[in-house]
């Protein structure tokens, strides 16, 4: 069984998004959070099932939420790095590839 492990700039762009989805309506931050965690379950499950995309990083799409859960396989950890919206650019967050 694998450890997940968030970066503190990963929980920062949950904490984010579940602000801003609040903010559209009550509630609507817990169907997000509800979605995000069936992701990391997922992820969780078969962490190699999902497509490599930017070097060793991976990313599984949440339902429902133009969002992406961007990951790490290292050994038996999971490292999360971000969690991002579809429309922003790689460039915006390269730097976390350094981790």
């Amino acid at each position: 069984m694998y450890k997940i492990r968030f970066v503190k700039e990963a929980l920062f762009d949950i904490e984010d998004a579940v602000l801003w989805y609040e903010k559209q309506r009550i509630g609507l931050s817990y169907d997000f959070e509800l979605c995000l965690e069936a992701g990391i379950d997922s992820v969780l499950r078969n962490p190699d099932l999902f497509q490599k995309k930017y070097k060793k990083i991976r990313i599984h799409f949440i339902s429902r939420f133009p969002y992406g859960i961007h990951y790490l396989v290292e050994k038996d950890e999971i490292v999360v790095i971000g969690v991002f919206h579809t429309s922003r650019s790689p460039k915006n967050w390269s730097k976390r590839l350094s981790l």
